[in-house]
């Protein structure tokens, strides 16, 4: 017992990171080694979404100086359609497949408020599709920022009661016996932090962003809907005064 009190003296002055996980309890071991790896994919999922919404963004701007320059959206709609590149492009592309699919009815002066309701329809449901990409990964940052400080602190309760239980076969209660044990299960409430902090902050200024781009969809899809209301309008009126 002394001899284990000498070498943990000894360590006492050598509380590197290193050193602090390589004495600590395999149950510390496994929640550090949780904790980096949640850390590490909260970065990368960081990073990705931040260059992803930036891109998207620029994308976005670029079609609608295209949609509103006065360009045929025949025209548009055939440079676009083999890809759209950001959720704008996309719901454009589905409205604009589904009035072609469907001109022929209006072109007849029949149910063009089927039509009208249809178009709007594909542009919700691909406007909610192109959210939910959007929001891909999103659930996993919310849950690394409510989940690893308690995770954390799970790794720190641990510690504390085999540092105790330690202490209590050694009979030294001495703080250089004590500090050690105390700082390896500190570490894990710190990484847990680490990992947190970012995660939250992260989410919410992802979330701000993809709210901002649903608004810009829901803008769009509304006055696309307008333009095509009135070309549904336009076409039917055409096709009465034919049959007149």
């Amino acid at each position: 017992m002394e001899v284990e009190a000498i070498n943990t003296i000894a360590n006492a002055g050598n509380l590197s990171l290193s050193t602090l996980f390589w004495q600590a309890d395999v149950v510390v071991k496994l929640v550090i080694l949780a904790l980096l790896a949640a850390s590490v994919w909260c970065w990368a999922i960081i990073f990705q979404k931040l260059s992803g919404f930036r891109k998207i963004r620029l994308s976005m701007k670029k079609f609608e100086d295209k949609f509103w320059s006065g360009m045929s959206l025949d025209e548009l709609y055939d440079e676009i359609k083999g890809g759209p590149k950001n959720p704008m492009e996309a719901i454009f592309v589905a409205a604009t497949k589904e009035w072609k699919s469907s001109s022929f009815v209006v072109q007849k002066g029949n149910l063009t408020v089927g039509v009208q309701q249809r178009i709007e329809r594909v542009m919700k449901i691909t406007m909610d599709r192109e959210m939910g990409y959007l929001e891909n990964r999103m659930p996993f940052l919310a849950s690394t920022g409510a989940v690893a400080p308690f995770v954390g602190l799970f790794g720190t309760v641990w510690g504390i009661m085999n540092s105790f239980h330690s202490i209590g076969l050694s009979n030294n209660t001495s703080l250089a016996v004590v500090a050690p044990g105390i700082a390896e299960a500190l570490f894990a409430t710190a990484l847990g932090l680490v990992a947190a902090i970012p995660a939250v902050i992260a989410y919410n200024k992802l979330s701000s962003d993809i709210d901002k781009i649903g608004v810009r969809l829901e803008n769009f899809s509304g006055e696309f809907a307008a333009i095509m209301s009135r070309q549904i309008d336009v076409k039917s009126a055409k096709a009465k005064e034919k049959e007149k």
